[in-house]
C-alpha cells in the first residue's frame, strides 16, 4: 500500500533534490533586544538568504502575501473577489517572460535571486507549521515580480471597475473596496537631508519617514563580505533594503509627483475577426495573449478562468472609452523594467559615494520615486525618478492622448542634467514631502516654467509649506533636534482655514467650537481638544469639496477656496458627530486618536473595547510632518489609524554612522511575541531608540544568535 507523505516531508524531499534550495548559505543572524535581525553573511548571496529567511520568521503570511499580490495569485488565496486584481498584475506580469529575464540576468543577480529563493523554500521547509497558502515552493525568478518597493505600484493605477467590465466582468464590492484609499490620508512620505553646515558637529543628516500601511515593512541590517553593511526598512518579501543607509551614505523614497505613467487612445476596428488598431495611416494588429487564472472556491476547491487580453504598442489594453460616438480603447504606458529595477534597487545600498549612488541611478528604473540623499561627504540630493519619458509638450497627458499620432508617443527618457534634481544646494537643506521640486532648497530653488510638465503633477500641499516654515531657521542640528522637527506639532492647513471662520451671534449653538479654534495655536497635543474638533472639522470639510473636485484639482487649494458659509456648514456637522460619538465636542485628542494592535491580521478588526494607546501625532493631511492617518470603522467611535509613519529614522554621517529608529508595533507579525508590539509606546509618543548599526553597539544587546 502506497500511503500520501505529509507535506512537511513533501518539503524535505523538495530540499534534498533541488540544489536551489539546500541550506548551504554561510550565514549568522544576530537577533538584538528589540528582536531586530543583523544578518551577517560571508557573500552578498548567503545575507541574501539570511535577510530573507529572518523575514519569514517574523511574519511569513506578509511575506507570501505581498508576493502573491506581486504574481497575480491572490485570488487562490483569497477567493474570486480577487480575480480581477490578479488580471491588472499579468497583463504586465508575465512568468514566461520573468524566467527568460531570469536566465537572461548577470550571474550576480542571479546568485542573489536563488539565494533569496533558497532562503524562502528553507523556512517552509523547516516550519511545518507555518505553511504558505499557496506558494509552495519559491523559484528565483519570482523576484523579479516584485522588484521596487513602493507602497502602491504603478499597475494600481489601472483602476479595477473598467477593466473588469472590458474584460467580460464586474468587480465586486469587496475588490473595489480594497482599491479606494477610504481615509483620504496621503499614501506619501517625508525626506530631509542637511548639509554639514547646518549641523552641530558639521556631520550631513538625514530623515527617512516614510508614510506606508503600518507594518508594511520590517527593519533589518544586512552585511556581507563582499562589501555589504546597510541597515533600513525591507519591504516584506523583498531581499534588499528600501529604505535606509550604509557606513557612507543614506537614501530615502518618498512617491514623487512626476506623471511617468500614460494613457493612450487606440481608434479600435474588427476585420476577419481580428481586432486592430489605427498608428498614423496604417492598421496593426493586437497583440493577443490568453491569461489563465486559479481562484480558490468557497468550498476551498480550485476553480479557473481564462481571458484573452491585447496589447498595443503603448501596452495593455485596461478599458475601453467611448469619444465622438466612437468606441476607443484605452492602453497603459509605465516601466515595465524588472531586471534593471532589481538591479538598481541592490546596488544602490553598496554605494560608497555620491557618485556611485548616481551611476546606480542610470538604470533608469526608479519611476515613482523622488529620492533624499545624504553622504560622509557631506553631499545632500534631491533626486527625481530616472525613468521620465520624453513627450511632446502640444498633449496633455494628465488625460489620455491620442494613441494614432506618433508624435503623442514617448521619445525617450530624460538623463541626469536635463531633471529637476537637486544637489549640494546654498541652503544648506533639501527636503520632499510628495510635493514638487521647486522649492526642495526654499522658495526660488528652480523655476517650474525651465522644466517640462511630466516633473510635476501635484502641485504643493501643507506638508511643504510646514517643512519650508522649520527648515528655513534650522541651524546646529543634531540627531536629537533633526527628530524633534520630523514631529514639529504645528499644522499648517488649519493657520488658513480657522480665520476664515464667521463669526457668529451670541447665543448661536457654534459660538463655542468657533472660539476653541479660533483661540487654538493650531499644535496637535495629547491633550488638546481644539484638535480633536479640527480633525473633525477638517475631514467633513475635506468630504465636501472632493464631491465636486475635478481629476487634475488640488484638494487643499480647494478647502482654501471654500466661503465662511461651508466652513461654518462643515463644523456644524463636526460638531454633531462628536456629540453623537463622544457626548460632546469637548473632547482631548489622547481620546480619540488611537493606535491599536491586537491581532496578526493584516487588516485589523478594530474595537473599541480592546486596548489601545492615544497617538500624539496627527493625520499628514493638516500638514503635520509626522503622520498618522485614522478613520472610524464600523462599531467605533475612537479613530484608529493603519497608515503614516511606519518606519522612521534620523541618521548622521560622520566617521562613524550613528542613528535613531523606530518602527509600529514591533519587529514581529507573530501575536505570541515579545516584539510584536514592544515600539508602540515609543511610536506613539514620537520619541525612538538607539540603532546597533556596528558590533560595538551591538555588544550587550544581544538576544540570541544562531544561523538558519
Amino acid at each position: 500500500m502506497i500511503r500520501a507523505l505529509s507535506r512537511s516531508a513533501s518539503f524535505a524531499l523538495i530540499l534534498a533534490a533541488s540544489p536551489v534550495l539546500a541550506s548551504s548559505h554561510d550565514v549568522t543572524i544576530t537577533r538584538d533586544d528589540w528582536g531586530i535581525a543583523h544578518i551577517d553573511g560571508k557573500t552578498d548571496a548567503d545575507a541574501v538568504f539570511g535577510a530573507i529567511y529572518a523575514q519569514a520568521e517574523d511574519d511569513f503570511p506578509r511575506v507570501e502575501a505581498n508576493l502573491l499580490t506581486a504574481l497575480g495569485r491572490r485570488a487562490e488565496a483569497e477567493g474570486e473577489d480577487f480575480l480581477w486584481q490578479d488580471l491588472r498584475q499579468r497583463l504586465w506580469i508575465d512568468p514566461v517572460a520573468l524566467k527568460r529575464d531570469y536566465a537572461a540576468s548577470p550571474a550576480w543577480l542571479r546568485k542573489l535571486m536563488d539565494a533569496w529563493a533558497a532562503g524562502l523554500n528553507h523556512y517552509i521547509a523547516t516550519h511545518p507549521d507555518d505553511q504558505p497558502k499557496v506558494l509552495i515552493r519559491f523559484e528565483p525568478w519570482m523576484a523579479l515580480s516584485f522588484t521596487e518597493g513602493s507602497i502602491g505600484g504603478d499597475i494600481e493605477k489601472a483602476a479595477l471597475k473598467p477593466l473588469a467590465a472590458f474584460y467580460g466582468g464586474e468587480a465586486s464590492p469587496l475588490a473595489l473596496a480594497m482599491e479606494t484609499v477610504r481615509d483620504n490620508e496621503p499614501r506619501g512620505s517625508n525626506g530631509i537631508a542637511i548639509a554639514p553646515k547646518l549641523t552641530a558637529n558639521g556631520h550631513s543628516l538625514l530623515l527617512i519617514n516614510p508614510h506606508t500601511s503600518l507594518f508594511f515593512r520590517s527593519e533589518l541590517e544586512m552585511k556581507s563580505g563582499d562589501g555589504l553593511h546597510a541597515y533600513g526598512a525591507s519591504t516584506w518579501g523583498q531581499f534588499f533594503i528600501y529604505q535606509g543607509f550604509n557606513d557612507k551614505l543614506g537614501w530615502m523614497h518618498t512617491t514623487s509627483g512626476a506623471d511617468n505613467v500614460d494613457e493612450f487612445v487606440e481608434q479600435v476596428s474588427k476585420k476577419a475577426g481580428k481586432w486592430f488598431y489605427r498608428r498614423g495611416n496604417a492598421l496593426k494588429p493586437f497583440v493577443v495573449k490568453r491569461v489563465t487564472l486559479r481562484y480558490r472556491k468557497a468550498d476551498g476547491s480550485m476553480g479557473e478562468r481564462t481571458f484573452t487580453t491585447y496589447v498595443s504598442e503603448h501596452g495593455p489594453i485596461v478599458r475601453a472609452e467611448s469619444r465622438d460616438n466612437t468606441a476607443n480603447w484605452i492602453a497603459l504606458s509605465l516601466m515595465h523594467r524588472p531586471v534593471a529595477a532589481l538591479s538598481q534597487s541592490w546596488l544602490r545600498t553598496k554605494a560608497r559615494d555620491q557618485a556611485e549612488f548616481l551611476k546606480v541611478g542610470e538604470y533608469q528604473a526608479n519611476s515613482s520615486n523622488n529620492t533624499l540623499y545624504a553622504d560622509a561627504g557631506g553631499n545632500i540630493a534631491l533626486l527625481m525618478p530616472q525613468f521620465a519619458p520624453r513627450r511632446d509638450a502640444r498633449f496633455d497627458y494628465r488625460l489620455p492622448v491620442d494613441g494614432s499620432d506618433p508624435a503623442a508617443d514617448w521619445h525617450g527618457f530624460y538623463e541626469r542634467a536635463q531633471r529637476p534634481d537637486v544637489i549640494n544646494p546654498k541652503s544648506g537643506w533639501v527636503y520632499n514631502s510628495n510635493d514638487a521640486p521647486w522649492r526642495a532648497a526654499g522658495e526660488g530653488t528652480s523655476d517650474s516654467a525651465h522644466w517640462p510638465a511630466t516633473f510635476d503633477q501635484v502641485g504643493a500641499n501643507p506638508r511643504g509649506d510646514h517643512a519650508l516654515e522649520l527648515l528655513g531657521k534650522a541651524k546646529g542640528l543634531d540627531l536629537e533636534s533633526l527628530r524633534a522637527l520630523a514631529y514639529d506639532p504645528h499644522m499648517p492647513l488649519f493657520e488658513d482655514l480657522i480665520p476664515g471662520l464667521p463669526a457668529v451671534q451670541a447665543g448661536d449653538p457654534l459660538g463655542g467650537p468657533v472660539a476653541l479654534l479660533k483661540g487654538w495655536d493650531r499644535r496637535w497635543s495629547a491633550g488638546s481638544e481644539a484638535m480633536s474638533l479640527a480633525n473633525y472639522w477638517g475631514d467633513e470639510l475635506e468630504a465636501d469639496v472632493r464631491r465636486t473636485l475635478p481629476r487634475t484639482g488640488n484638494v487643499f487649494d480647494a478647502m482654501r477656496a471654500t466661503s465662511g458659509a461651508q466652513r461654518l456648514a462643515a463644523l456644524a456637522r463636526a460638531v454633531s458627530r462628536m456629540q453623537a460619538d463622544f457626548g460632546g465636542w469637548r473632547v482631548p485628542w489622547s481620546e480619540v486618536n488611537r493606535y491599536q494592535r491586537t491581532t496578526s491580521a493584516i487588516v485589523q478588526p478594530f474595537a473599541d473595547d480592546k486596548p489601545s494607546l492615544p497617538v500624539v501625532f496627527s493625520s499628514a493631511r493638516w500638514g503635520s510632518l509626522a503622520s498618522f492617518g485614522t478613520k472610524q470603522y464600523p462599531g467605533t467611535k475612537r479613530w484608529y489609524g493603519t497608515s503614516g509613519n511606519s518606519f522612521v529614522a534620523v541618521v548622521e554621517f560622520g566617521p562613524k554612522v550613528r542613528a535613531m529608529a523606530v518602527s509600529s508595533g514591533g519587529a514581529s507579525g507573530r501575536e505570541g511575541s515579545v516584539h510584536f508590539n514592544d515600539q508602540a509606546e515609543l511610536y506613539a509618543s514620537g520619541r525612538m531608540r538607539p540603532v546597533y548599526f556596528y558590533p560595538e553597539d551591538l555588544a550587550g544587546h544581544v538576544e540570541k544568535t544562531y544561523r538558519p
